[in-house]
């Protein structure tokens, strides 16, 4: 009889789930840490152009877009870093 777990694989497609190694689990949370304070520091830079700006209204939203998008990127490249550690 099948787990619920095995079950769930099956329906989302899912073939074959690998354990990762310490080294791998090591390797991935690094590079979570490193994209952490990536993000902390674009947010805190964006922070202070938006204290320069609170004037500008439209500037303000311009720089709250561009956080949004850096922080879309980071995210983006940090799961493709973790992607290259899972598969070896």
């Amino acid at each position: 009889m099948k787990s619920a777990y095995e079950r769930a694989l099956e329906r989302s497609g899912v073939k074959e789930v690998t354990k990762l190694t310490e080294e791998q689990k090591k390797q991935i949370s690094e590079i979570e840490k490193k994209y952490k304070a990536k993000k902390i520091e674009a947010n805190i830079a964006a922070q202070n152009k938006i204290q320069k700006n609170s004037g500008d209204i439209s500037e303000v939203e311009q720089i709250k877009s561009d956080l949004t998008v850096e922080l879309a990127s980071l995210d983006s490249k940090m799961e493709q870093e973790k992607e290259k550690i899972r598969k070896g």
